[in-house]
């Protein structure tokens, strides 16, 4: 029980310290000229994100831990790590557009278009699954994939229509 209360608190404070970068990053960049697009979905992964965490607050907090999703879930906060250290100070959790700016193509983006996305619909998997609850897992999984197709649509829409390029 203890080990589960641990993990809770230590994703819960994850998700608060990422509120936090992203709502300064966000205001530096917008100082810096940059505008955010598609912002009417964000109420709905952040609604979806919170009720998510609650949940597992509510039924998790006393279930044996499975070690082997508790390491999965730790190999997804690497790849979390990598994607936000790679983006830097241009990490933010809202669809921010730089004018001018290029795509980056370094890090985990040299594999994937959006690696916080597969850490994003790994973690709404695998931490329910630490918990030993399967039923779950699925059905946030769902409503992840629902707001992440409009979430993708728009990002890759507003990217393609700023004409971005690539760098390194």
């Amino acid at each position: 029980m203890i080990w589960s209360i641990l993990l809770l608190i230590a994703v819960t404070l994850e998700r608060l310290g990422e509120l936090w970068l992203a709502r300064r990053n966000t205001r530096t960049l917008t100082a810096r000229g940059a505008f955010e697009v598609a912002a009417s979905h964000y109420p709905l992964i952040v609604g979806l994100h919170a009720v998510w965490l609650g949940g597992l607050w509510l039924f998790a907090w006393k279930a044996p831990l499975h070690l082997g999703w508790v390491a999965v879930f730790a190999g997804l906060q690497v790849l979390r790590v990598w994607t936000l250290s790679t983006l830097g100070r241009r990490w933010t959790t809202r669809i921010i557009i730089v004018p001018g700016e290029t795509l980056v193509a370094a890090g985990p983006y040299r594999l994937l278009r959006h690696p916080n996305y597969v850490v994003v619909m790994g973690e709404i998997a695998a931490l329910p699954l630490c918990f030993g609850m399967p039923i779950y897992a699925v059905m946030f999984s769902i409503a992840n994939a629902l707001i992440l197709t409009i979430r993708i649509r728009s990002e890759n829409a507003a990217l393609s229509g700023a004409s971005h390029g690539r760098q390194a």
